[in-house]
C-alpha cells in the first residue's frame, strides 16, 4: 500500500506544471533548436578549411629503372645494364601563397561565425515574439474568464430581479444573449493559448506535451526608449550582418592579394640519385622554372578586383537596411506607446471604462438606467481591456523588432 501511494505521489510530482521565464525559453532554445546546431557545423566546416589551406604542397618520388635488355644480348642477366634511379622533387610556393591561403580561410571562418550570429540574431526575435504571443493569449484568456465570472455574477443578480418582478422577461433574455459574445471569447482565447505554446515547442524542438507546458513573465508596458541616434550607434557595432559585410571586404582584399601571388612564378627543386657502371653512385640536382609568359593568373587578379567593389558595394547596401530597419522598428515602438500612455494615465482608458461599467450596473440595478446602456457599457469595457492587452503584446513585439534592429537586447 506504502509502496502504490509513493509511486502514485511521483507520478503526480512529474506531471506538475513548471512555467519557464524568458531566460530558460532562451537557454533550451540555444542548446536544442536544430537550425542553430546546424549553423555551428557551418563554422566547424570552415575551420577545417584552415587546415587544407595551410598544408605545404607534397614533395613527388620517383623511381626509374633504365637500360633494361630482355631481348638483346644474355637472355640470363637482363638487368645486367640496368641504371636505376631515385629522384625527389617539391614544389616551393613563393611569394607567401600559404599564408595568404590561411588568411582567406580565416576571414572565411569569421564571417561564417557572423552570418550565425545573424542567424542566431533572426531566430531569437522568432522566439521571442512566440513568447510573448503566449504571454498575452494568457492574459487574454485570464481577462476573458474575468470578464465571464463578472457577467455571471451580474446575470445571476438580473435573474433575482427578474424573479422578483423588477425587469421583463425580454430584458433577462437580452443580457443573458449578451453571455455568448463572452463565452466564445473564453474558448477562442483558450485555443490561442494552446496554438502559441505549440509554436514555441517547435521553436524549441521539444517533444512536451502541451498541458504540461507553460511560460511565465511580466506582460506590461513599461516605457524604456532612448533617443534615436543611441540605437543607430548600438546597431553600427552590434549587428552581425554589417560585421559579416565588413569581413567580406576585407576577404576579398586577402583573395585579391592571393590571385597576384599566384600569378608569380614557383620553382620546383629536384635531386635524383642514380647507379651508372662503372660509377657505383651518384647525384645531382635540377630546377624546374616555369615561364609564365602567356598565363599570369590575369583573369582572377581582374576577377578579385571586382569582387573587392561587389562587397564594398554589399556593405553600403547592408548599412542602409541597418539603419531603416532601426528607422521604422523605432517609430513602430514609438507609435505603440502613444497609442498605450492614455490607457495607464491616471484617470485613463482602463480606469474610466472600469468605472464607467461599475457606475450603469449599479444605476440600472437600481432602476435609474437604460438596458442598452448597461449592455453598452459593459461592451465598451471588455472591448477597451482587450484592446489594451493587444497594445501590450504589439509594444511587446515592436520592442522585440527593434533589438532584432540593432543586433541585440537594447530593450529588456
Amino acid at each position: 500500500m506504502c509502496v502504490g501511494l509513493c509511486i502514485a505521489g511521483g507520478a503526480a510530482a512529474q506531471t506538475t506544471l513548471t512555467a519557464l521565464t524568458w531566460q530558460q525559453v532562451e537557454d533550451k532554445f540555444r542548446a536544442a533548436n536544430p537550425n542553430l546546431r546546424a549553423g555551428e557545423l557551418n563554422i566547424q566546416e570552415s575551420k577545417a578549411a584552415e587546415i587544407s589551406a595551410y598544408l605545404r604542397p607534397n614533395p613527388n618520388m620517383t623511381l626509374l629503372l633504365d637500360q633494361l635488355q630482355p631481348f638483346n644480348g644474355n637472355p640470363y642477366r637482363p638487368f645486367g645494364f640496368a641504371l636505376p634511379l631515385v629522384s625527389f622533387d617539391y614544389l616551393h610556393e613563393r611569394q607567401h601563397k600559404r599564408e595568404l591561403r590561411l588568411e582567406s580561410a580565416q576571414q572565411g571562418t569569421a564571417i561564417a561565425q557572423s552570418q550565425q550570429q545573424d542567424l542566431e540574431r533572426n531566430l531569437l526575435f522568432s522566439l521571442r515574439t512566440a513568447f510573448v504571443q503566449a504571454l498575452q493569449a494568457k492574459a487574454l484568456l485570464a481577462n476573458a474568464k474575468d470578464n465571464l465570472d463578472y457577467f455571471d455574477k451580474e446575470l445571476a443578480i438580473n435573474r433575482d430581479r427578474f424573479r422578483a418582478g423588477d425587469i421583463a422577461r425580454v430584458d433577462l433574455d437580452r443580457i443573458v444573449l449578451q453571455r455568448v459574445q463572452y463565452e466564445s471569447d473564453y474558448q477562442t482565447a483558450l485555443v490561442n493559448v494552446r496554438t502559441s505554446k505549440i509554436t514555441l515547442l517547435m521553436l524549441l524542438n521539444e517533444r512536451t506535451p502541451v498541458d504540461q507546458f507553460d511560460v511565465t513573465g511580466p506582460f506590461e508596458f513599461k516605457e524604456r526608449i532612448m533617443a534615436l541616434d543611441d540605437f543607430h550607434a548600438i546597431a553600427l557595432a552590434a549587428r552581425p550582418d554589417l560585421r559579416a559585410a565588413a569581413l567580406a571586404v576585407e576577404k576579398a582584399n586577402t583573395d585579391h592579394k592571393l590571385a597576384v601571388s599566384n600569378g608569380s612564378t614557383d620553382p620546383t627543386f629536384a635531386v635524383d640519385f642514380a647507379r651508372n657502371p662503372p660509377i657505383p653512385l651518384y647525384m645531382g640536382v635540377s630546377v624546374n622554372i616555369p615561364l609564365r609568359i602567356f598565363d599570369r593568373n590575369q583573369g582572377e587578379k581582374a576577377r578579385t578586383q571586382i569582387d573587392i567593389a561587389h562587397a564594398d558595394r554589399q556593405k553600403d547596401a547592408t548599412q542602409a537596411q541597418v539603419f531603416s530597419d532601426v528607422d521604422s522598428a523605432y517609430f513602430t515602438l514609438v507609435s505603440s506607446v502613444s497609442l498605450l500612455r492614455p490607457y495607464t494615465a491616471a484617470d485613463g482608458y482602463l480606469e474610466t471604462a472600469k468605472r464607467i461599467r461599475d457606475t450603469v450596473s449599479f444605476a440600472y440595478q437600481r432602476g435609474h438606467a437604460a438596458l442598452v446602456d448597461y449592455l453598452d457599457a459593459q461592451r465598451d469595457y471588455r472591448a477597451t481591456e482587450v484592446a489594451y492587452i493587444n497594445l501590450v503584446g504589439a509594444y511587446l513585439t515592436s520592442a522585440g523588432q527593434l533589438n532584432l534592429a540593432v543586433g541585440r537586447e537594447a530593450i529588456p
